[in-house]
């Protein structure tokens, strides 16, 4: 793997590895772990249940049985549910194979001209990193959303464990800071047009104030995320299933009707 490419071959990935592939004239990647067997576990926009077919960011419809001649299991997705299982034919498309690097030093994150493709943060175990998405597999992860929860976040958090807690900051991408870093970086370097001369000296500011900011988002440095435990996880961000609410929400009213009758026993 080259300093500024992360292009592996199929013979050199390996189980629990965190991949990606280009899409759309490497305008963005598309992110999953990689499981064994030629399978990848990846989370993308849940199935459509209209019965309308839909097609999904593994190039499969969501509405009709998997077309993958090789792999029978491949589309597999709960209802409701954004995770989905690939072959890795299916989940590269006509992308090339790609590797997430962790733990990297902090100059060679600053160097990267692409968010995406690294991170400060260690990776966990391979068993466990692989047990988290098959978890995930089978109970889901949320709600897909671009900015605060998507395939690279959701494969940040297998490898890691890492959940940011900050409800209304972006999620633990660093293709999502990217893609916002960029208009930031020439908003906020826009007062130093006055104190650097020169085109060459303006684009050097943004590019510094761009890195900056790709930085002080990554998981490895972040304050605002914690370790949280796949079978935790669903509590932690609040996603339970209905039956699952309801059941809470009868367990609160028996006990708010339990408070008077304490509050009138004496003392």
């Amino acid at each position: 793997m080259g300093f500024l490419s992360h292009k592996i071959e199929r013979s050199e990935v390996k189980p629990g590895d965190h991949i990606y592939a280009w899409r759309a004239l490497f305008t963005y990647s598309h992110h999953g772990i990689y499981v064994g067997g030629s399978k990848v576990v990846h989370f993308t926009r849940k199935k459509d249940t209209s019965g309308t077919n839909s097609s999904n960011s593994s190039g499969l419809s969501s509405g009709a049985p998997s077309p993958c001649p090789t792999f029978p299991d491949c589309g597999f997705q709960q209802p409701d549910s954004g995770v989905i299982l690939s072959c890795l034919d299916c989940f590269l498309g006509n992308g090339s194979l790609h590797r997430f690097e962790y733990g990297v030093p902090p100059s060679v994150f600053l160097a990267k001209v692409r968010g995406g493709t690294c991170t400060t943060a260690e990776s966990d175990p391979p068993d466990t990193v692989i047990s988290r998405a098959m978890f995930l597999l089978q109970n889901g992860f949320g709600n897909y959303d671009l900015f605060e929860n998507n395939c690279e976040d959701f494969t940040l958090y297998c490898k890691t464990g890492l959940l940011s807690l900050d409800e209304l900051g972006i999620g633990r991408s660093g293709q999502a800071s990217s893609v916002i870093g960029v208009p930031l970086a020439a908003l906020f370097s826009t007062p130093f047009k006055l104190l650097v001369a020169g085109p060459v000296g303006m684009a050097t500011v943004t590019a510094g104030m761009y890195c900056a900011g790709r930085y002080i988002t990554d998981i490895g440095v972040r304050k605002d995320v914690v370790k949280v435990a796949v079978e935790d996880l669903a509590a932690n961000l609040g996603w339970q299933h209905p039956q699952e609410e309801e059941t809470a929400e009868k367990g609160s009213e028996r006990v708010l009707t339990l408070l008077p009758m304490e509050e009138e026993t004496p003392k």
